[in-house]
């Protein structure tokens, strides 16, 4: 009697292969708990690459990113507080724009400073983006000019904020905690009085929020090395067709 060939078993069964895929899958998701300390990459290898000696403390990419991202919202909010003063028409939206030009004012004054005393370059004129929402501004006009005012700034300021909050939580440097501290209660009184002019759209910024990813960070060099007397920081103007303020000396009441 032939007998009959025996079903496969263990490792090269059906059950077999099926417990294998599990252990392997298992294995994959146990390995990078025990072993991520010891890869290339994380983020804190990430921070100490990137991150230079000042005398007020490390600088890191974040730091420098915000330094930048100071800078930039001058070179376009203070033109567009100016224009709002003007073409707003309601009086809620001109005291907006009279606050975007006092904060801004101190700001730029501020990180102007900062950036001379730790030896980083900064931007002279607003970015692609901020230059197409000067061009939205410029176009529009009566009640459609201050709904873009309102949600335009206010889409901006919120942006700004979270990146405030995150320096001001993790910067080493004393220079950026400080800076941070003075960009924190500007932006948060731009906020309140952009909220006030009644044509936020709560309900776009939140949708914004939910499928924005995560900002770049803002190509920003690396400081050649502290400087002892950055001497008076000289302005600049971002064009021929917005210019800035005199450097405020104090910050606004």
């Amino acid at each position: 009697m032939r007998s009959r060939p025996v079903q496969g078993r263990g490792i090269l069964s059906g059950t077999g292969i099926i417990i294998t895929l599990l252990a392997g899958t298992l294995a994959a998701l146990v390995f990078p708990v025990w072993s991520y300390a010891d890869r290339s990459g994380t983020g804190l290898d990430t921070l100490n690459a990137q991150t230079v000696p000042t005398s007020y403390g490390p600088l890191s990419a974040l730091d420098r990113d915000f330094i930048t991202r100071v800078r930039l919202a001058g070179l376009w909010e203070l033109p567009a507080g100016q224009q709002a003063e003007q073409k707003g028409t309601t009086q809620a939206v001109r005291t907006a724009g009279e606050h975007l030009i006092e904060g801004h004012t101190f700001l730029d004054a501020r990180v102007r400073d900062v950036a001379a005393r730790l030896g980083l370059a900064l931007p002279n004129q607003p970015n692609a983006q901020q230059r197409q929402w000067l061009s939205t501004l410029d176009a529009a006009q009566g009640e459609e000019y201050d709904r873009d005012f309102a949600n335009l700034l206010r889409q901006a300021h919120g942006k700004v904020f979270a990146v405030v909050a995150q320096v001001r939580a993790t910067t080493r440097n004393s220079l950026v905690r400080v800076l941070a501290d003075d960009a924190n209660a500007t932006v948060l009184d731009h906020i309140k009085v952009l909220e006030a002019t009644g044509y936020v759209d709560f309900d776009a910024l939140a949708q914004d929020a939910a499928t924005a990813s995560p900002p770049p960070l803002t190509p920003s060099p690396a400081p050649p090395g502290p400087t002892n007397d950055p001497g008076t920081p000289v302005p600049v103007t971002p064009s021929a067709t917005y210019s800035l303020p005199p450097a405020a000396s104090s910050p606004p009441p």
